[in-house]
């Protein structure tokens, strides 16, 4: 094993310059295999955090317009969404409806404070609306049940709001705002990129807008499914359930829209997935430019030591050992500048991560030891081929003719 080791370190200091260059092709393949990796990891990792953070189990539903003639009635009649609908849901398909709530839309309200006001839209929503939407409340709590069942009189606000709101920010959860004649209590403030509008419990909304039945959307919390056909059935089930009740054509995709989370989460992850291999199949094929380099200069390595593989097989060598040596010397300088290429790629990825931390669409492109195994196992795999074709060449050479050779 000393005697292979130290053979192929003279093998590479005897041609260091083409060696290097060699090298250096194999070394950027890897280098662009991890940084692609990394990106694309980064891409994966935002989606599932999207995904995660809005609760990909649910289907939000918001009245629309028919686009079909039904039952007398014509087309461009307006659905509106109303509060019965979520019972009637949630009974209609209790096999694969977890729960059904609703968000009540308000018009945009005055709301303002001994300090200052503003105008912002204004909803009432249940105690899940956070999850499924992916706020982070920064400060104090959200909405809770015994919010809903009281009708307490709360509201959260987003950060930039409650700021203008009260400037001393040590007021803001237990201070009070106006709004429409009302006084409400703030018990929370979240933080949200694109979303400006205050929440107050659902239960509130209905009452102080006279109860008049008419809600803003459906949110549909599904269960036991797991494949792509059997969301896509749910919501067909939902869609039929309200067409019953509002009485319009069950295949008029335009008389309610929906927005299912769960199908959406499975077809992203599946395209993320072939992105993935595609990117693996761009970097092999950069790599293999490196490989076939490798290749070459084995093969040129054979040409130059004809002469001294004759003297090995006249003396004995077997073909075996012969094979293991050049195979062995392809693999070394695979791995040797492979190896620095993942070291590169990894450093760059790490500053990726760095660069691209306040970035919604990147998160965290970095690759993990699995994906290092992986690269591997590659390297492994075509430092051993690159070597096969030469060595099997060196196999072929006769000893008497080899020792002739100069």
């Amino acid at each position: 094993m000393f005697d292979l080791i130290s053979e192929i370190l003279q093998t590479l200091r005897n041609n260091r310059m083409r060696t290097a260059l060699t090298g250096f092709s194999v070394a950027w393949g890897i280098f662009m295999l991890i940084v692609l990796l990394g990106m694309s990891r980064g891409v994966f990792n935002a989606f599932n955090n999207s995904m995660m953070s809005q609760g990909s189990n649910s289907i939000t539903v918001w009245g629309g317009r028919t686009g079909k003639p039904y039952h007398g009635y014509e087309e461009g009649r307006s659905i509106n969404l109303r509060e019965r609908d979520m019972k009637t849901v949630s009974q209609e398909n209790a096999s694969k409806v977890d729960g059904v709530s609703s968000v009540k839309y308000t018009a945009n309200s005055i709301i303002s404070t001994s300090w200052d006001y503003i105008s912002n839209g204004l909803q009432g929503v249940d105690p899940n609306h956070v999850n499924r939407r992916g706020f982070e409340v920064i400060s104090g709590r959200f909405i809770n049940d015994m919010d809903m069942q009281q009708r307490r009189k709360v509201m959260v606000l987003e950060k930039r709001n409650a700021d203008v709101l009260f400037p001393d920010s040590t007021k803001i959860i237990g201070g009070k705002v106006v709004c429409n004649g009302l006084s409400y209590t703030v018990i929370g403030v979240f933080s949200s990129d694109f979303e400006r509008s205050s929440f107050i419990p659902f239960t509130t909304a209905m009452m102080i807008t006279g109860n008049d039945g008419k809600i803003g959307q459906l949110e549909v919390d599904v269960k036991d499914i797991s494949t792509l056909e059997e969301g896509e059935d749910v919501e067909r089930d939902v869609r039929r359930t309200l067409a019953q009740i509002h009485d319009f054509d069950p295949d008029d995709t335009s008389a309610v829209w929906i927005w299912n989370r769960f199908t959406q989460h499975l077809q992203m992850g599946s395209g993320l997935r072939i992105l993935d291999l595609a990117i693996w199949i761009i970097g092999l094929f950069t790599m293999l430019s490196g490989i076939v380099g490798v290749s070459n200069i084995m093969f040129v390595s054979v040409r130059e030591r004809t002469h001294e593989i004759g003297i090995r097989r006249a003396i004995g060598a077997k073909p075996r050992n012969i094979l293991t040596q050049i195979i062995s010397e392809s693999v070394a300088i695979t791995a040797l500048f492979g190896y620095i290429g993942i070291f590169f790629g990894i450093l760059v990825t790490e500053g990726l991560k760095v660069a691209f931390a306040s970035f919604e669409a990147i998160k965290d492109p970095t690759v993990d030891i699995a994906i290092a195994i992986q690269v591997t196992g590659v390297l492994v795999v075509a430092g051993a081929l690159a070597g096969l074709f030469p060595a099997l060449k060196a196999l072929k050479v006769k000893p008497v003719e080899a020792l002739r050779t100069e």
